[in-house]
């Protein structure tokens, strides 16, 4: 069997994205094929695979698996970038909604690569003594550091993973650093089981973290700087301790493209 893909980045947070609208290349249970074509040695290589499907009631489906070959959570840079890939295939113009494993999204594009996807409202989470644990379609813990080149962001973010707690069912851990215009971020993503360059969830959740520090009522847009580039975070309070009306925003790029056999 012959697939044509499309590898897209979002920050340096990359995928392999397959068009499945007449062809169904992919299923839910094709853990090993999604495993390898996710390995960086003996397939295409990337942080997760993005299957782009035909949906009733929406311009598309989004099906996201990690790189494990697991279908996971919501990622948020895999939700740019399948926005990106449905304008680049025609199928959208400046607007979508599309429907991923949390529920329906909203997005916008400008230009080919510039997406601002709306994320779910997170109506309360976890503040602990000095760290938070923030569901934003995928589960993140969140600790504030004084500087971000002083952590082992391996060692650290498996400790916590693969704590007792959270070793069943994973969790994807950041390390934060305040800045005085932006946050610098650092993600041990469960899944890839690695550092990546850049988690939209993640940055997300950070964002959503540092709001709930600053304690007052008033909208914000939060600057963070992932190792693999920046994105943003427009966020409201809620009123009642959670975070409503939140948009990801960054640039969201198809990298290259081409077919792959597998057995």
């Amino acid at each position: 069997m012959t697939i044509p893909f499309y590898k897209y980045q979002g920050t340096g947070n990359d995928f392999v994205l397959v068009d499945q609208r007449k062809t169904h290349y992919l299923t839910r249970e094709d853990k090993d094929k999604v495993k390898f074509l996710c390995d960086r040695r003996f397939g295409i290589g990337a942080d997760g695979l993005i299957l782009l499907q035909n949906h009733a009631d929406y311009d598309f489906e989004m099906i996201y698996f990690n790189a494990d070959g697991r279908e996971s959570s919501l990622c948020g840079n895999g939700g740019r970038c399948i926005v990106a890939f449905a304008k680049y295939l025609g199928m959208i113009e400046s607007t979508t909604t599309f429907l991923a494993i949390d529920g329906a999204h909203k997005a916008t594009i400008k230009g080919q690569d510039q997406v601002s996807l709306h994320m779910l409202d997170v109506p309360a989470f976890e503040k602990g003594e000095d760290y938070f644990i923030i569901d934003t379609g995928s589960p993140h813990y969140v600790v504030f550091v004084e500087d971000l080149d002083d952590i082992d962001v391996v060692g650290n973010g498996q400790a916590i993973r693969y704590s007792k707690r959270f070793k069943k069912e994973g969790i994807n851990v950041n390390f934060v650093e305040k800045q005085k215009d932006k946050l610098l971020i650092a993600t041990y993503e469960r899944g890839v089981e690695d550092e990546t360059l850049s988690c939209g969830t993640g940055v997300t959740a950070a964002a959503i973290a540092y709001k709930a520090l600053q304690n007052n009522s008033e909208a914000v847009k939060v600057n963070i700087e992932s190792k693999g580039g920046n994105l943003s975070v427009k966020l409201s309070p809620d009123g009642k301790g959670g975070a409503a009306d939140i948009w990801l925003q960054g640039k969201a790029t198809r990298v290259f493209e081409g077919t792959v056999k597998l057995k």
